[in-house]
């Protein structure tokens, strides 16, 4: 006879998303008494995006106005032309249309000068001091690890997902469960060949037994595996419609609605576009998750930077727009922040690149937030050893964000109180014309049977 053992152990296999121990997390805890609510999860949700490599900062946001710029750069200098206007100051990479559409309709703050004391030039060193939000390297834990105990989570219960090939990233390690990673297609593949239906009303069966209180602990793993199962399946459905990583472009985002086909290809696992792409669907299917963390790379440009870090910065800022394109009436509650270790050196080397330095910025974005300049460009005319001077500590605007946006004390997160940047406007609402790649409903049922046109 088959026992509820062996029959959740075939039917969900290793793909299982949470294991309970001996004692429920939290969050788990919350999450299962946020179940009984059947309305689609509405919190708010953080999208972060990390520039592997140390993005150059003065070439993204270029200070075109200033000679000792060009001086520096003589050949990777941006001129007035080229820059996209921010102000009379400076301006965004020309490969940056989409972000700077977004900053003219206010939906995307530019955070300047951003960087902490005593910088290191490692990738590991600074990238660690990021990711873990101590300038001392004393955490054992990802600040956002650190946030997961103190989110309410709905739906799946699945606070935090990393879509990438890599290791977990240290920002989201030491979660205790609470974050999943997905690598590829397999990894979430329900394990449901030959009886899929009857095995799933099993599963919904054994959710329904009743008990007193001593069986409390089993219908709450009970209940758990049957959100095992609905996550899954919802996670499934979002890679089938990604696309099958041949190349094709989803019907919804067709070049008549101003998406860039190039950064939106079929795997949703590829490229920046693909993986922004597939968070906005599962945002869609109402999966629950609210912190996501993907990466960018390619940024450690020491040689003929021009091409590589303008091709980059032309994925970034496609890719953000069609995310926030594709959310749809979801849009009102995500924000996406970009970050990177360290800038780049105000003098470019022989080598027509730059080298490792330390102040630089990043974005923030979303319907909600308080658009425009958040403080002003470091001095070219007073440097450090070279580099440019951070006035900014990157954890006001971690601070912001959990105060402000995820609702989660950021004192018990970072450890201290920081001053909290204009970064979010809670009584903003989305733009009335919000241009080809602007918020619109997006369908996320199946792709239709008929075939997509194929991008060459």
């Amino acid at each position: 006879m088959t026992t509820r053992r062996d029959f959740l152990t075939r039917t969900l296999g290793a793909s299982s998303l949470l294991a309970v121990g001996p004692a429920v997390p939290d969050f788990l805890a919350s999450a299962a008494r946020a179940a009984d609510q059947a309305d689609k999860p509405k919190d708010t949700v953080l999208v972060v995006v990390e520039l592997t490599g140390g993005n150059d900062g003065l070439n993204t946001v270029a200070p075109y106005a200033d000679d000792l710029y060009h001086k520096a750069r003589p050949t990777l200098g941006l001129t007035k032309k080229e820059a996209l206007r921010l102000d009379d100051y400076c301006g965004l990479h020309p490969r940056m249309g989409d972000l700077k559409r977004l900053f003219d309709e206010k939906r995307l703050a530019v955070v300047q000068g951003v960087g902490y004391p005593n910088p290191d030039r490692s990738h590991f060193e600074s990238m660690d001091i990021w990711q873990q939000a101590d300038p001392r390297r004393g955490q054992a834990s990802g600040w956002l690890a650190r946030t997961v105990p103190g989110m309410t989570v709905k739906g799946a219960g699945v606070p935090g997902m990393y879509l990438g090939t890599d290791r977990l990233p240290v920002a989201m390690q030491g979660a205790d469960g609470g974050v999943i990673s997905l690598a590829d297609r397999s990894s979430f593949k329900l394990q449901l060949s030959g009886n899929g239906v009857a095995r799933k009303k099993l599963v919904e069966d054994l959710n329904a037994d009743a008990g007193g209180p001593a069986a409390d602990l089993a219908a709450f793993v009970r209940r758990r595996q049957l959100e095992t199962y609905t996550s899954l399946q919802k996670i499934e459905e979002a890679l089938a419609e990604a696309g099958g990583g041949d190349g094709r472009v989803p019907p919804e985002l067709n070049v008549t609605r101003g998406f860039r086909p190039d950064d939106v290809r079929g795997d949703g696992l590829n490229s920046l576009g693909g993986r922004l792409g597939l968070i906005a669907r599962l945002i869609g299917k109402g999966l629950g998750t609210r912190l996501y963390y993907v990466q960018h790379d390619g940024f450690d440009t020491h040689s003929g930077q021009a091409k590589t870090h303008g091709d980059l910065l032309g994925q970034l800022s496609n890719a953000v727009g069609n995310f926030l394109g594709m959310l749809g009436e979801h849009a009102d509650r995500v924000v996406l922040m970009t970050y990177s270790e360290f800038g780049r050196r105000v003098k470019e080397n022989g080598s027509r690149g730059t080298d490792h330095g330390a102040g630089s910025c990043l974005f923030v974005a979303g319907n909600k937030v308080a658009g425009g300049l958040v403080g002003k460009h470091p001095s070219l005319a007073d440097l450090t050893d070279g580099d440019l001077r951070h006035h900014t500590d990157f954890r006001r605007v971690y601070a912001t964000l959990l105060d402000d946006w995820l609702g989660v004390e950021s004192r018990g997160v970072l450890g201290d109180r920081f001053e909290k940047l204009p970064l979010i406007d809670a009584t903003k609402k989305g733009p009335a014309n919000p241009g080809p790649l602007g918020p619109q409903p997006v369908p996320f049922g199946p792709r239709p049977a008929a075939p997509d046109p194929i991008v060459k």
